[in-house]
This record gives C-alpha cells, sequence and structure tokens, in this order.
C-alpha cells in the first residue's frame, strides 16, 4: 500500500463580483504533487463540491506544471475531484489545501473539510496548506474546542501581497488578519519571497514561490 496524501482545491471560479475567473493555482499543486510523487506517495484530490476543479495560472511553460497536466493519472484526477463525503480521513497521512483565489470563497467555510482535517491531524498526520490555502485552516478545530491553528506559527499570503494584486478590496476577508484574529503567530517575509512557517505537523507557506518548499516540508515531517 503506497502512503497516501489528500489535496485540497476549491470549487469557486469567479473573484467575487468581478467576474473574472478564478480556481486553484495550477503551480501550487504541482510542485507540492511533484515532491511528493517522487518520493512514492499517492495523492488524491477533493472540493468542496467534488467533480471538475476550476484552474488559474495555467502556465504550461512551467515545466512541472506541464509534467503534471500531462499525467494522464493526475490531470484525471483533478478533474473528477473527490467529494468530502468520499473521503476517509484514515487513509490519509497528511492533508494539503492548495490556494488560488477562489480558497478564499468556499474553503474556509467548509465544515465536512475541516472534519477530516481535524481527523488526519488528531491521527498524528500533517496539515498543510499555501499561499491562500490557509483559508481552508481558520475555523478547523479540535476535539477539544480550541482552533487547530491557535498559538502555532503559521504562514500565508499576507495583506501587502493581497494588496499588490488588488484583490485586497475583494476577498470576502483578509487572510492573514483572520489567522491573527484565530490566535496563530502569523509570520512572514516580504512579497514574494519564499516562507514556509512548520510548527507542531502543521506547515504554511506563503505565495506560489513557496509551493515545492511545502511540499518538502511535508515529506520531512511525515517521514519523521
Amino acid at each position: 500500500m503506497k502512503k497516501k496524501i489528500l489535496f485540497v482545491v476549491t470549487s469557486h471560479d469567479k473573484k467575487g463580483s468581478t467576474g473574472e475567473p478564478t480556481g486553484y493555482y495550477l503551480s501550487e499543486v504541482s510542485h507540492p504533487w511533484e515532491v511528493l510523487r517522487n518520493a512514492g506517495f499517492e495523492i488524491d484530490f477533493v472540493s468542496p463540491k467534488g467533480g471538475k476543479a476550476p484552474i488559474d495560472g495555467f502556465d504550461l511553460t512551467d515545466e512541472i506544471n506541464a509534467r503534471f497536466w500531462n499525467d494522464k493519472v493526475y490531470s484525471d484526477k483533478i478533474n473528477n475531484t473527490l467529494s468530502p463525503a468520499q473521503v476517509k480521513a484514515a487513509e490519509y497521512d497528511a492533508i494539503f489545501y492548495a490556494g488560488g483565489h477562489g480558497a478564499m470563497w468556499d474553503l474556509a467555510e467548509d465544515t465536512k473539510l475541516a472534519a477530516i482535517a481535524r481527523d488526519i491531524y488528531e491521527r498524528g498526520g500533517v496539515v498543510a496548506a499555501v499561499c491562500h490555502g490557509p483559508a481552508g485552516l481558520v475555523n478547523i478545530k479540535l476535539s477539544n474546542g480550541k482552533y487547530l491553528i491557535e498559538g502555532k506559527k503559521i504562514n500565508a499570503f499576507t495583506n501587502e501581497e493581497e494588496t499588490e494584486v488588488k484583490m485586497n478590496e475583494i476577498v470576502p476577508f483578509s487572510l492573514e488578519t483572520k489567522l491573527i484574529e484565530r490566535g496563530s503567530k502569523f509570520e512572514k517575509s516580504a512579497p514574494w519571497q519564499v516562507h514556509v512557517a512548520i510548527d507542531a505537523r502543521v506547515i504554511t507557506g506563503q505565495n506560489p514561490q513557496s509551493a515545492s518548499s511545502v511540499g518538502k516540508a511535508i515529506l520531512e515531517i511525515i517521514n519523521k
């Protein structure tokens, strides 16, 4: 039996009322995928609605994106994602929330995904996220009633980065601010720098540039 990791991607395809398309950000899936697949892990995909996940950042000049997209098994998996009801948390060593702006509209409020993440974590597994993926972490509560991220070092797409991409007035909430409100010890680097926070089996990365490093950190923690 191969060890398995569950990747979460958004089902949301519009940037608020702008009408502009969004979804999961391809490199934030492909770069960790390559690290973990090469290490022998099997990866499954889940989204709030299941089925075909909307995509953003579709750039096949990125060689890793191209390898992922041209991999028949995995392109098929991400175009036919599982629904939360189809997922058995006990099968997975880690759960990873990919970013893309779509994540800001549906991952935070998804109680079924939050329950899956809690179960994986409380069985000794890893919870990880990158860029806007940590939106999926803001409402995860452990069995003791505390927020998963309370008191932990956490990183995510920063307020400065949100302002630079002119989305700070469009997203439904400020991710950095919300993570701080939940009691996390938010840490960050300058915009677009690689930054990964690791604390008690919770791994978070700041931006697309950090995606591969998050994959490497997941691998390191699982193999400890």
